[in-house]
């Protein structure tokens, strides 16, 4: 009788503990243009929106600097893989042509500052929809290392 009780007790906890975290907000995104059909977030093309934190303007030169794209190419590695995987959707989108969609400001504060991204940038909440609810984690990188991860971006 007693590990009757403990069971249905340890079970009790284990389905409270695992419900999802409420998220408030409005997470609804428009496109730009009225469209019949719905865009999904990852696909809409945004070459204005600059997105919220630091950046607000980024200078690319034509060509990709080959050192600081395998500096981007190893952070990346360390800090995204967990979750973009090059080539394929994973828990969050892949960040093949990436540059196609969003600016380089967007993408730098979207790397540096995800919290507020997601609190204040209509994009940003959309994906943040599309993708299940999944936060995307701030991984304190500096900004040298977010311009590094964009230059990678180039390259893939």
């Amino acid at each position: 009788m007693k590990y009757k009780a403990l069971i249905i007790g340890t079970a009790a906890i284990i389905t409270l503990s695992c419900g999802q975290k409420e998220v408030k907000g409005d997470f609804s995104f428009a496109p730009k243009e009225d469209t019949a059909a719905t865009i999904r977030a990852s696909k809409v093309i945004d070459l204005e929106n600059k997105g919220v934190g630091p950046i607000s303007s980024v200078e690319l030169s034509r060509e990709i600097d080959v050192a600081m794209a395998n500096k981007g190419q190893a952070l990346y590695e360390e800090k995204c893989t967990a979750c973009h995987k090059v080539g394929s959707t994973f828990i969050g989108p892949p960040p093949d042509d990436i540059l196609e969609r969003r600016t380089p400001e967007w993408i730098m504060n979207m790397i540096l500052n995800p919290d507020g991204m997601i609190k204040s940038d209509p994009l940003a909440k959309a994906l943040f929809m599309e993708f299940n609810g999944q936060l995307m984690t701030n991984q304190n990188i500096s900004e040298e290392g977010a311009r590094e991860i964009l230059e990678y971006f180039r390259t893939i």
